[in-house]
Protein backbone atom coordinates (compact mmCIF):
# COMPACT_ATOMS: atom_id res chain seq x y z
CA UNK A 1 0.00 0.00 0.00
CA UNK A 2 1.47 3.40 -0.89
CA UNK A 3 2.36 5.23 2.31
CA UNK A 4 3.20 8.88 2.93
CA UNK A 5 6.64 8.80 1.22
CA UNK A 6 5.23 7.13 -1.90
CA UNK A 7 2.38 9.64 -2.07
CA UNK A 8 4.77 12.58 -1.62
CA UNK A 9 7.14 11.16 -4.22
CA UNK A 10 4.21 10.79 -6.61
CA UNK A 11 3.15 14.38 -5.97
CA UNK A 12 6.60 15.74 -6.68
CA UNK A 13 6.87 13.74 -9.89
CA UNK A 14 4.00 15.53 -11.65
CA UNK A 15 2.93 18.59 -9.60
CA UNK A 16 5.04 21.13 -11.49
CA UNK A 17 4.16 19.64 -14.87
CA UNK A 18 0.41 19.90 -14.35
CA UNK A 19 0.27 23.24 -12.51
CA UNK A 20 -1.60 25.75 -14.65
CA UNK A 21 -3.03 23.06 -16.95
CA UNK A 22 -6.55 23.47 -18.31
CA UNK A 23 -8.82 20.42 -18.07
CA UNK A 24 -10.06 19.25 -21.45
CA UNK A 25 -11.74 15.99 -20.48
CA UNK A 26 -12.20 13.71 -17.49
CA UNK A 27 -12.82 10.04 -18.12
CA UNK A 28 -13.87 7.56 -15.41
CA UNK A 29 -13.60 3.77 -15.73
CA UNK A 30 -14.98 1.13 -13.38
CA UNK A 31 -16.30 2.41 -10.03
CA UNK A 32 -13.69 3.13 -7.38
CA UNK A 33 -14.12 3.10 -3.61
CA UNK A 34 -16.27 6.26 -3.58
CA UNK A 35 -18.18 8.09 -6.33
CA UNK A 36 -16.60 11.12 -7.98
CA UNK A 37 -19.28 13.41 -6.60
CA UNK A 38 -19.92 15.43 -9.75
CA UNK A 39 -20.47 14.95 -13.45
CA UNK A 40 -17.08 14.60 -15.19
CA UNK A 41 -18.05 17.22 -17.77
CA UNK A 42 -18.52 19.77 -14.96
CA UNK A 43 -14.73 20.01 -14.59
CA UNK A 44 -13.98 20.74 -18.24
CA UNK A 45 -12.43 24.18 -18.63
CA UNK A 46 -11.19 24.44 -15.05
CA UNK A 47 -7.49 24.88 -14.30
CA UNK A 48 -5.28 22.78 -12.02
CA UNK A 49 -3.61 25.50 -9.96
CA UNK A 50 -1.41 23.34 -7.70
CA UNK A 51 -1.03 19.88 -6.15
CA UNK A 52 -0.58 19.41 -2.41
CA UNK A 53 -0.69 16.44 -0.04
CA UNK A 54 -2.51 15.76 3.23
CA UNK A 55 -1.51 12.44 4.76
CA UNK A 56 -1.98 9.86 2.00
CA UNK A 57 -4.30 12.09 -0.02
CA UNK A 58 -3.20 14.13 -3.01
CA UNK A 59 -5.16 17.35 -3.45
CA UNK A 60 -5.49 18.73 -6.97
CA UNK A 61 -6.56 22.33 -6.39
CA UNK A 62 -8.65 23.63 -9.24
CA UNK A 63 -9.65 27.14 -10.24
CA UNK A 64 -12.99 26.08 -8.75
CA UNK A 65 -13.04 23.19 -6.25
CA UNK A 66 -10.53 20.39 -5.77
CA UNK A 67 -10.01 16.70 -6.48
CA UNK A 68 -8.95 14.41 -3.62
CA UNK A 69 -6.95 11.42 -4.85
CA UNK A 70 -6.22 8.32 -2.77
CA UNK A 71 -4.10 5.52 -4.22
CA UNK A 72 -5.73 2.78 -2.14
CA UNK A 73 -3.88 -0.53 -1.79
CA UNK A 74 -2.31 -0.82 -5.22
CA UNK A 75 -2.96 2.38 -7.15
CA UNK A 76 -0.43 4.53 -8.96
CA UNK A 77 -0.56 7.72 -11.02
CA UNK A 78 1.18 8.23 -14.34
CA UNK A 79 1.62 11.55 -16.12
CA UNK A 80 2.28 11.76 -19.87
CA UNK A 81 3.21 15.29 -21.03
CA UNK A 82 1.38 16.79 -23.99
CA UNK A 83 2.93 15.64 -27.23
CA UNK A 84 4.14 12.38 -25.72
CA UNK A 85 2.21 9.26 -26.64
CA UNK A 86 0.52 7.61 -23.67
CA UNK A 87 0.00 3.86 -23.51
CA UNK A 88 -3.51 2.74 -24.50
CA UNK A 89 -6.10 2.69 -21.72
CA UNK A 90 -6.01 -0.69 -19.96
CA UNK A 91 -8.54 -2.67 -17.90
CA UNK A 92 -7.13 -1.33 -14.62
CA UNK A 93 -7.11 2.34 -15.66
CA UNK A 94 -10.06 3.97 -13.88
CA UNK A 95 -9.40 7.72 -14.08
CA UNK A 96 -7.93 9.87 -16.83
CA UNK A 97 -7.58 13.63 -16.54
CA UNK A 98 -6.85 15.04 -19.99
CA UNK A 99 -5.33 18.53 -19.86
CA UNK A 100 -3.52 20.81 -22.27
CA UNK A 101 -0.31 19.95 -20.37
CA UNK A 102 -0.75 16.19 -20.58
CA UNK A 103 -2.62 13.16 -19.31
CA UNK A 104 -2.84 12.13 -15.64
CA UNK A 105 -3.99 8.51 -15.23
CA UNK A 106 -4.84 6.39 -12.18
CA UNK A 107 -4.14 2.69 -12.52
CA UNK A 108 -5.58 0.58 -9.71
CA UNK A 109 -5.96 -3.21 -10.11
CA UNK A 110 -7.82 -3.63 -6.82
CA UNK A 111 -9.96 -0.48 -7.11
CA UNK A 112 -9.55 0.54 -3.45
CA UNK A 113 -8.38 3.97 -4.57
CA UNK A 114 -10.61 6.99 -4.93
CA UNK A 115 -11.08 10.26 -6.81
CA UNK A 116 -13.48 12.59 -4.99
CA UNK A 117 -14.55 16.07 -6.01
CA UNK A 118 -15.20 18.71 -3.35
CA UNK A 119 -16.18 22.35 -3.69
CA UNK A 120 -13.33 23.26 -1.32
CA UNK A 121 -11.63 22.30 1.95
CA UNK A 122 -14.77 23.15 3.93
CA UNK A 123 -16.97 20.91 1.79
CA UNK A 124 -18.34 18.07 4.02
CA UNK A 125 -16.87 15.54 1.57
CA UNK A 126 -13.38 16.91 2.10
CA UNK A 127 -13.78 17.36 5.85
CA UNK A 128 -14.98 13.76 6.24
CA UNK A 129 -11.79 12.47 4.63
CA UNK A 130 -9.25 14.91 6.07
CA UNK A 131 -10.40 16.35 9.39
CA UNK A 132 -9.55 13.27 11.50
CA UNK A 133 -5.95 13.11 10.29
CA UNK A 134 -3.11 13.76 12.72
CA UNK A 135 -0.27 16.22 12.39
CA UNK A 136 2.01 16.10 9.35
CA UNK A 137 5.41 14.64 10.39
CA UNK A 138 7.49 16.43 7.76
CA UNK A 139 6.61 20.02 8.53
CA UNK A 140 7.12 22.41 11.42
CA UNK A 141 3.83 21.51 13.07
CA UNK A 142 5.16 18.16 14.36
CA UNK A 143 5.98 19.36 17.86
CA UNK A 144 7.50 17.06 20.45
CA UNK A 145 5.38 17.84 23.54
CA UNK A 146 1.94 17.21 21.97
CA UNK A 147 3.30 14.03 20.40
CA UNK A 148 4.51 12.65 23.75
CA UNK A 149 1.28 13.64 25.48
CA UNK A 150 -0.89 11.97 22.85
CA UNK A 151 1.20 8.79 22.75
CA UNK A 152 1.25 8.48 26.55
CA UNK A 153 -2.56 8.74 26.58
CA UNK A 154 -3.04 5.57 24.49
CA UNK A 155 -3.07 2.01 25.82
CA UNK A 156 -2.94 0.17 22.51
CA UNK A 157 0.34 -1.31 21.21
CA UNK A 158 2.50 1.54 20.03
CA UNK A 159 2.71 0.36 16.43
CA UNK A 160 -1.08 0.30 16.21
CA UNK A 161 -1.22 3.85 17.56
CA UNK A 162 1.18 5.00 14.87
CA UNK A 163 -0.80 3.27 12.12
CA UNK A 164 -4.09 4.82 13.29
CA UNK A 165 -2.90 8.15 11.91
CA UNK A 166 -4.78 10.43 14.31
CA UNK A 167 -1.70 11.36 16.36
CA UNK A 168 0.76 11.66 13.49
CA UNK A 169 -0.31 11.00 9.93
CA UNK A 170 1.32 8.83 7.29
CA UNK A 171 3.57 6.54 9.38
CA UNK A 172 2.42 3.43 7.56
CA UNK A 173 3.35 -0.19 8.09
CA UNK A 174 6.84 -0.17 6.57
CA UNK A 175 7.98 3.02 8.21
CA UNK A 176 6.43 2.28 11.61
CA UNK A 177 8.47 -0.92 11.81
CA UNK A 178 11.62 0.92 10.75
CA UNK A 179 11.13 3.87 13.12
CA UNK A 180 10.35 1.67 16.14
CA UNK A 181 13.48 -0.37 15.45
CA UNK A 182 15.67 2.72 15.31
CA UNK A 183 14.07 4.02 18.52
CA UNK A 184 14.61 0.67 20.29
CA UNK A 185 10.90 0.24 21.06
CA UNK A 186 9.14 -3.11 20.81
CA UNK A 187 6.06 -2.72 18.57
CA UNK A 188 3.82 -4.65 20.97
CA UNK A 189 4.58 -2.40 23.96
CA UNK A 190 1.54 -0.39 25.13
CA UNK A 191 1.99 3.20 24.05
CA UNK A 192 1.34 4.57 27.54
CA UNK A 193 4.23 2.44 28.90
CA UNK A 194 6.87 3.96 26.66
CA UNK A 195 9.02 6.52 28.42
CA UNK A 196 9.13 10.16 27.38
CA UNK A 197 12.83 9.68 26.62
CA UNK A 198 12.16 6.92 24.11
CA UNK A 199 9.24 8.81 22.61
CA UNK A 200 11.59 11.75 22.08
CA UNK A 201 13.88 9.48 20.08
CA UNK A 202 10.88 8.08 18.18
CA UNK A 203 9.72 11.59 17.32
CA UNK A 204 13.11 12.30 15.74
CA UNK A 205 13.49 9.02 13.87
CA UNK A 206 9.98 9.20 12.38
CA UNK A 207 11.07 12.36 10.60
CA UNK A 208 14.43 10.87 9.64
CA UNK A 209 12.96 7.65 8.22
CA UNK A 210 10.22 9.38 6.24
CA UNK A 211 12.59 12.01 4.85
CA UNK A 212 15.04 9.28 3.81
CA UNK A 213 12.25 7.34 2.15
CA UNK A 214 11.16 10.39 0.16
CA UNK A 215 14.74 11.05 -0.92
CA UNK A 216 15.04 7.43 -2.14
CA UNK A 217 11.81 7.59 -4.11
CA UNK A 218 9.73 5.59 -1.63
CA UNK A 219 9.54 1.79 -1.38
CA UNK A 220 8.78 -0.53 -4.29
CA UNK A 221 7.91 -3.91 -2.80
CA UNK A 222 5.67 -5.00 -5.68
CA UNK A 223 4.58 -2.46 -8.23
CA UNK A 224 4.89 1.10 -6.87
CA UNK A 225 6.28 3.68 -9.27
CA UNK A 226 6.00 7.44 -9.41
CA UNK A 227 4.17 9.41 -12.09
CA UNK A 228 7.24 9.19 -14.33
CA UNK A 229 7.44 5.39 -14.05
CA UNK A 230 10.40 5.33 -11.65
CA UNK A 231 10.61 2.77 -8.82
CA UNK A 232 11.58 3.52 -5.22
CA UNK A 233 14.74 2.28 -3.50
CA UNK A 234 14.05 2.59 0.24
CA UNK A 235 13.46 -1.16 0.54
CA UNK A 236 17.17 -1.67 -0.18
CA UNK A 237 17.97 0.28 3.01
CA UNK A 238 15.41 -1.21 5.42
CA UNK A 239 16.76 -2.44 8.74
CA UNK A 240 13.94 -4.82 9.68
CA UNK A 241 11.00 -4.65 7.28
CA UNK A 242 10.59 -7.79 5.17
CA UNK A 243 13.77 -9.29 6.70
CA UNK A 244 12.23 -12.07 8.81
CA UNK A 245 14.85 -14.63 9.81
CA UNK A 246 17.76 -12.50 8.63
CA UNK A 247 20.28 -11.23 11.22
CA UNK A 248 19.76 -7.86 12.87
CA UNK A 249 22.42 -5.45 11.66
CA UNK A 250 23.07 -4.40 15.25
CA UNK A 251 23.19 -7.65 17.25
CA UNK A 252 22.86 -10.49 14.68
CA UNK A 253 19.67 -11.81 16.32
CA UNK A 254 17.23 -13.08 13.66
CA UNK A 255 14.54 -10.53 12.82
CA UNK A 256 11.12 -11.70 13.98
CA UNK A 257 7.85 -11.34 12.07
CA UNK A 258 4.47 -11.15 13.82
CA UNK A 259 1.03 -9.98 12.73
CA UNK A 260 -0.64 -6.97 14.35
CA UNK A 261 -4.04 -5.83 13.16
CA UNK A 262 -3.69 -8.02 10.05
CA UNK A 263 -0.43 -6.28 9.12
CA UNK A 264 3.05 -7.79 9.23
CA UNK A 265 5.40 -6.36 11.86
CA UNK A 266 9.16 -6.89 11.86
CA UNK A 267 11.42 -6.26 14.84
CA UNK A 268 14.47 -7.40 16.78
CA UNK A 269 13.72 -9.04 20.12
CA UNK A 270 17.15 -8.06 21.44
CA UNK A 271 17.40 -4.43 20.33
CA UNK A 272 13.74 -3.48 20.89
CA UNK A 273 12.42 -3.60 24.43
Amino acid sequence: MPELPEVEVTRRSFADAIAGARIQRLQMGKPLRWPLGCAPDDLVGRTVTRVTRRGKYLLLHLSQGLLLVHLGMSGSLAFSPAGQSATPTGPHDHFELHTDAGLLRLTDPRRFGAIVYADGPDDPRAKKLLDHLGVEPLDGAFDLSPFIKAMRARRAPIKQVLLAGDVVVGVGNIYASEALHLAGIRPTRPSNRVSAKRLTVLHDVIQTVLAQAVSLGGSTLKDFKNAQGEHGLFQTQSKVYDRAGEPCYGCQTPIRRIVQGQRATYYCVQCQR
